[in-house]
């Protein structure tokens, strides 16, 4: 097996290297056979790919323990399904399935429909390059079918904190996210090479770049819910490096999306477009290198290792050829792209919005890199944590959000004043009526009551769209709501798709806001027995209870909860002690309710007879995740809609279509 796997990663080394010059030489002259070849080469590295992969699968769910890396990340007691998910656990299991995903996603490329596009030898050079690129790397540096000296009685075991749900779903959908960036960055540079500088590429790659952007809001979600149930600290975003190098790339992507509308409608925006797919790309790149140069200290970091030099090495040569291409062909594209003729239209919102988006990204990457900054320049290593972050992008978010609000209102090309105002009231009215609510209900802070309030406004502005486009389909075809709705939707699947998209931000930024203004916490130490409060809780430490499972040693304590009085039954803290882990695992106990969160966490204890809880009430965080939800289910409909389907005449004479 050790020769297979080794035999594999060279063998991928030489097709991808092959496949790339029989490209190279294919185009040069204009020859069928070698382009047939360098296809040819992608289909093996599929082959080659899949059984590396499938026998890495295989050491790891047989504990093979002469393997290293099955050492490093499994032992006999780990349950199957995390034996197999610590496939992505370290360094060179994770670039195993990277060059995996990349080979999946190039197969699918040449075997598709476009599969003769002038384009595709130029595409599929390029992701043979960062095939190639991730091959070399396993081979030379983080070879998971490396053997030990000695073979061990058992593994090392999987980091406590790993097994969770969430380590099944979180990395693979963000690794499914960075690759997938590189098929449109990979169409965005060929069509630079090619002087094709319409948005042909665009289209080709919309539902690419769709899914992209779809996996790194899931493996972001996720991975926020993971954080809240897994790390015991009460939150779900903490502003960890790699947590931003995951974000990074969704933001630039959001900008992406929008800003290839506007391509695509009007033949404007066409060097910003292109630098926005290379800046995702190379985000993902630079998020890897965070990952595992070790050069910031987190959580989800890898451990220390050199392979950061590869990723900076790569990450830098991409961003000068990239660079280099687009000012070669700058004149062209800015000859061949048409100005943008009013500030008050859906072309300068789109426009704004970009900005403020890459606004929020720069905000996010300065925040991450100064303290590496500073320890270069001064010697002094200077922390920037969550309160820096919240402060600089609470208005940035607070601007997108009210940008949300205005933005479908606003016609294309040239919006006028008064018909914009009068398709407002009622949203503008909704925002009003919310910070009313909010402060007669005695709510406080003014800055989450403008949050909320915004939120409010943006959220009415889209379900009033959807309820114009119902009325307007319900006259001219006498539908009743429920079929108006379900055609309406389907008939256009791109625009309210994203509508749904941006009902979700909304859902889920009343979560984010209301979180984090209005949590409550209390660290206490009680003896068995006693009760204490936190809002409206009262709760009651009953008793504390050892066992044990899959080896590991498990102490719960039983804590009776109320609720204005009422029980609402007994909640179950726990810390686990895993054999082969020096630090006990927190297992947080949580009551849901759709408008608050209580979270419950066994700190500490002296003995059975006194234990230390931190508890919180954090509210509406399961509207995060419901917003979270709704946004995948906007971006499925999106993904599988093709070009929006305008409303007929008969639809326009009963309603004011302008702002669509």
């Amino acid at each position: 097996m050790y020769l297979i796997g080794n035999i594999a990663l060279y063998l991928g080394i030489a097709i991808s290297a092959y496949a790339l010059v029989a490209n190279i030489i294919g185009l040069k002259n204009r020859s069928n056979k070698w382009l047939e070849s360098a296809r040819g080469g992608i289909l093996s590295l599929v082959f080659v790919s899949s059984i590396a992969s499938f026998l890495l699968l295989y050491l790891l769910g047989t504990s093979r323990f002469q393997y290293k890396y099955v050492a490093l990340y499994t032992n006999e007691s780990l349950p199957l399904v995390y034996k197999l998910t610590a496939f992505w656990a370290g360094n060179a299991g994770s670039l195993m399935l990277w060059a995996f995903l990349l080979c999946i996603y190039a197969g699918i490329l040449v075997f598709s429909k476009e599969k003769r596009n002038a384009m595709m030898p130029y595409v599929s050079s390029i992701l043979l390059l960062n095939i190639l690129f991730f091959f070399i790397v396993m081979a030379l540096n983080a070879n998971p079918f490396e053997m030990t000296d000695k073979v061990p009685a058992d593994g090392k075991g999987l980091n406590p904190m790993l097994q969770n749900p969430g380590m099944v779903i979180h990395p693979v959908t963000l690794y499914m996210g960075y690759v997938g960036l590189a098929v449109p960055f990979a169409f965005g540079i060929a069509a630079l090479v090619m002087k094709r500088m319409d948005a042909e590429w665009i289209k080709l790659t919309r539902r690419w770049t769709l899914t992209a952007w779809l996996f790194l809001t899931i493996g972001n979600i996720v991975g926020g819910w993971w954080a809240y149930l897994e790390l015991g600290w009460g939150g779900y975003w903490a502003w960890d490096p790699v947590e931003n190098a995951s974000f990074l790339p969704w933001l630039t992507v959001s900008a992406f999306l929008h800003s290839v509308m506007i391509q695509e409608r009007k033949n404007m925006l066409k060097t910003w477009n292109v630098s926005l797919i290379i800046l995702s790309y190379i985000l993902s790149l630079f998020g890897t290198f965070l990952v595992r140069s070790g050069i910031l200290t987190s959580v989800h970091a890898f451990g220390d290792s050199n392979l950061g030099t590869y990723f900076l090495v790569f990450m830098a040569f991409m961003m000068l050829l990239s660079i280099y291409i687009v000012m070669s062909r700058y004149q062209l594209i800015k000859k061949e792209s048409n100005p943008i003729e009013s500030y008050f239209s859906k072309e300068s919102s789109f426009l704004l919005n970009n900005l403020i988006l890459i606004a929020a990204a720069f905000a996010v990457f300065w925040g991450t890199m100064y303290p590496l900054i500073s320890e270069s320049v001064t010697g002094t290593k200077v922390n920037v944590g969550a309160p820096y972050f919240n402060k600089v992008m609470a208005p940035i978010m607070l601007a997108l959000i009210v940008l949300m609000a205005i933005c479908p209102l606003i016609a294309w090309q040239k919006a006028a004043v008064e018909i914009f105002l009068k398709n407002s009231v009622w949203p503008y009215a909704s925002g009003v009526l919310a910070a009313v609510v909010l402060l007669s209900l005695g709510v406080k802070g003014i800055y989450a009551i403008i949050g909320l309030s915004a939120t409010a406004y943006m959220l009415a502005t889209h379900l009033q769209e959807f309820a114009r486009g119902m009325q307007a389909r319900m006259k001219a075809t006498r539908e009743n709501v429920l079929q108006a709705a379900l055609k309406l939707t389907l008939k256009n699947q791109r625009r309210y798709g994203g509508y749904l998209v941006h009902i979700g931000v909304a859902v889920l930024a009343v979560g984010v806001i209301s979180s984090h203004a209005y949590s409550d916490e209390v660290l206490k130490t009680v003896d068995k027995g006693q009760s204490f409060q936190i809002g409206e809780y009262e709760l009651t430490f009953n008793s504390m209870t050892e066992h044990s499972k899959n080896g590991n040693g498990i102490v719960v304590a039983n804590v009776d909860a109320k609720y204005k009085g009422k029980s609402i039954g007994t909640i179950k803290p726990e810390k686990i002690f895993y054999e082969t882990w020096p630090e006990p695992s927190t297992e947080v106990a949580i009551k849901t309710h759709w408008s608050e969160d209580l979270y419950v966490v066994l700190s500490s204890w002296e003995n059975k007879e006194k234990a230390t809880f931190l508890v919180k009430v954090n509210p509406f965080v399961s509207w995060i995740w419901a917003g979270g939800i709704i946004m995948m289910a906007g971006t499925a409909l999106a993904l599988f809609g093709g070009r929006t389907v305008p409303f007929r005449l008969a639809y326009s004479s009963s309603v004011n279509v302008q702002g669509r």
